[in-house]
Parts: structure tokens; C-alpha cells; sequence
């Protein structure tokens, strides 16, 4: 199976939590690192975490670098001990996002880059 491209990461109907270093346009050629953590699906939580109670449980994470509108995957972990790592954003806020198509899609997600220095320094150790 093709390793898929960040737009078919983005447009994936499960839940995720996108940290990047800018603004996401993906037709942009300057550089930006994007962290994708995807939310795991937990049955009977109704689309919610009652009045922001409870916890989001992260089951994969993605990162990828981008640069000269081209966005190159560099880690991609399944593995509960490493997704524990990483710390979960919880400001995370619908944030408007533009694929390389130009088509605009709506994450919710967060622009920090010291979240993203502080991950990517993670992937560089695990």
C-alpha cells in the first residue's frame, strides 16, 4: 500500500490534532513542520469530552516536514510507549488549512512553534 500524501492525512474523516510551526497552505513554498495526531476513536463518547472533561487518547502520530511546497513524511509511530510522549494540545481550535489542491479544509488544530521544536526534538530521541 502507497504511503499516503498529507492532503489524504488531512481530508481522513478520524479525528486529529494538527500542530504546526506556521499557517498551513500546502502551495506554499516556505518551510513549515506539521504534526498530525490522529484522535483514537472511543465508542460512546458522542462526539464530546463534557465540558472540556476527560481525555483525547492519541493512537498515531505523523509528522511532516515541508518546504518548497513539497511535504516529505519523516516519523510515523503506532507504538502507545512513544505516542506517550508527546504532550496533547489541548488549546487546539478550528484552524482553516489550504491542501495543494487549494481546496480549504477546517482541523482543528493549533500554529506553535515551540510544540513543534519541543516534538520534533522527541522524534530525533525515539
Amino acid at each position: 500500500m502507497a504511503e499516503q500524501s498529507i492532503d489524504d492525512v488531512l481530508v481522513l474523516p478520524q479525528r486529529k490534532l494538527v500542530v504546526a510551526n506556521t499557517d498551513i497552505d500546502l502551495r506554499s513554498s516556505s518551510q513549515n513542520d506539521i504534526f498530525i495526531l490522529m484522535v483514537q476513536e472511543s465508542h460512546g463518547s458522542a462526539g464530546g469530552r463534557a465540558g472540556g472533561s476527560g481525555g483525547r487518547k492519541i493512537d498515531k502520530v505523523i509528522a511532516f516536514s515541508c518546504s518548497k511546497g513539497v511535504c516529505n513524511r519523516y516519523f510515523e509511530t503506532l507504538e502507545p510507549g512513544k505516542i506517550d510522549q508527546f504532550e496533547i494540545p489541548y488549546s487546539a481550535v478550528a484552524m482553516d488549512i489550504v491542501l495543494s489542491t487549494g481546496k480549504q479544509v477546517v482541523v482543528q488544530g493549533l500554529i506553535d512553534p515551540d510544540i513543534v521544536n519541543n516534538y520534533r526534538e522527541l522524534t530525533n530521541k525515539i
